[in-house]
């Protein structure tokens, strides 16, 4: 079984600081607004204004969450995280998605409240101004955040870039309630306002959903699992794979999966095949981080033979004895087992001069077969011959 890290340190301290970043830039510019609009709000009568500078409070938050699990997402493996510290940035995406969906129900309850009390606004000039600036300020960081986002492919960064979308629309709900106010229209800030409240919580499912599905280490997309099988079946002396299995970890990817093998082949020939497997798995699937690779000399998703048979300490017990019952004498210098088809086989290996005569050697393999064949769970036997 073997494990292998694809990441590079400096690839990992890169992402963290374009994540750190624009976070960065995210909070200034999100405490920016808060204040402008709660400001304006409570200078121009504006409800709808002041709501929204909450809301772009509440985008401090998240600002905050992401920036935490930024940090910490690309710390090394310890004692207590010994896959790593990926699955911060799953958690985050959880969270943002809860604070995603209490703005969005914060919306419409203000909104419903907003249909039976309507009041005078002033200043709509100022109101109007602070919204737009809003608007386009929070659909720029939207801009900016998904792009790096989708450089360094964090699905973090990915959901705080709609959280900032999601504040950019809300800012059109003040801006269409503002002008609807003063234009004789009151109604038209509520029911925007409730539209864009459905929005915000249906893009917090959505993100929710995605963090869920990764927490229960749900499969990556089948067909990409399609073609990493398809790769592995290629690769030589690999006769078939089975059980093989992935997950997403924070935005890298992690896969386990058994390949069969010539039962035959010596442990290191089984090791240089798991080598290949990791370099060609590595190359199918972008962002894969750890490969674990099962070497089988059977399918044991069919066949799984092992439960039953003792283990090789307890088998070369059971042979010794047998062996010594029988007042076997020819030294044997090695033993080997395989366990294959629900049996185990044994090869003997023993010293040439034990062969003194042309049969000496079908009189050898005659008795070891007969000793063994009264043994429960052995099957086949091979005997060689070597000068060692």
């Amino acid at each position: 079984m073997v494990i292998i890290h694809l990441f590079t340190t400096l690839d990992l301290t890169k992402r963290t600081q374009a994540s750190q970043k624009v976070t960065l830039v995210g909070i200034a510019v999100d405490f920016l607004l808060a204040i402008l609009k709660v400001i304006t709000g409570s200078i121009g009568n504006s409800g709808a204004l002041i709501a929204d500078g909450a809301h772009s409070f509440s985008d401090l938050l998240s600002d905050g969450l992401v920036l935490y699990a930024t940090k910490h997402s690309t710390l090394d493996a310890d004692e207590e995280h010994p896959y790593g510290h990926n699955r911060f940035e799953t958690v985050a995406i959880l969270g943002l998605a809860i604070i995603l969906t209490i703005v969005g129900l914060g919306i419409i309850l203000n909104a419903i409240i907003k249909l039976t009390n309507h009041m005078t606004l002033s200043h709509s000039a100022l109101l109007l101004n602070i919204t737009i600036l809003s608007i386009f300020s929070k659909e720029a960081l939207y801009w900016y955040t998904l792009k790096v986002a989708n450089d360094y492919e964090s699905d973090l960064l990915k959901a705080n870039a709609w959280h900032h979308r999601s504040d950019a629309l809300s800012s059109i709900v003040v801006l269409i309630g503002i002008l609807g106010s003063l234009n004789n229209y009151p109604y038209l800030d509520s029911i925007a306002a409730i539209v864009v409240g459905v929005m915000i919580i249906y893009i917090a499912w959505k993100l929710g959903l995605s963090a869920t599905k990764e927490l229960v280490d749900t499969s990556i997309d089948a067909q990409q699992v399609a073609e990493l099988k398809n790769a592995l079946v290629q690769i030589n002396d690999v006769n078939s794979v089975h059980s093989l299995r992935t997950r997403k970890i924070g935005h890298t990817i992690s896969c386990d999966v058994h390949i069969q093998v010539d039962p035959f082949l010596s442990v290191s020939e089984g090791h240089m095949i798991s080598i290949s497997v990791e370099r060609v798995a590595k190359k199918c699937l972008k962002n894969l981080n750890d490969v674990t690779v099962h070497i089988d000399v059977e399918d044991d998703e069919t066949n799984s033979p092992y439960k039953i048979l003792p283990e090789r300490s307890e088998a070369l017990v059971i042979l010794t004895k047998a062996l010594l019952n029988k007042k076997y004498s020819s030294e044997i210098s090695r033993i080997q087992l395989h366990y294959l088809e629900s049996k185990i086989h044994v090869d003997f290996y023993l010293p040439l001069k034990c062969i003194q005569t042309d049969n000496t050697a079908d009189k050898i393999l005659s008795k070891l077969q007969e000793i063994v064949n009264n043994l429960d769970n052995f099957g086949k036997i091979k005997v060689y011959f070597s000068q060692n």
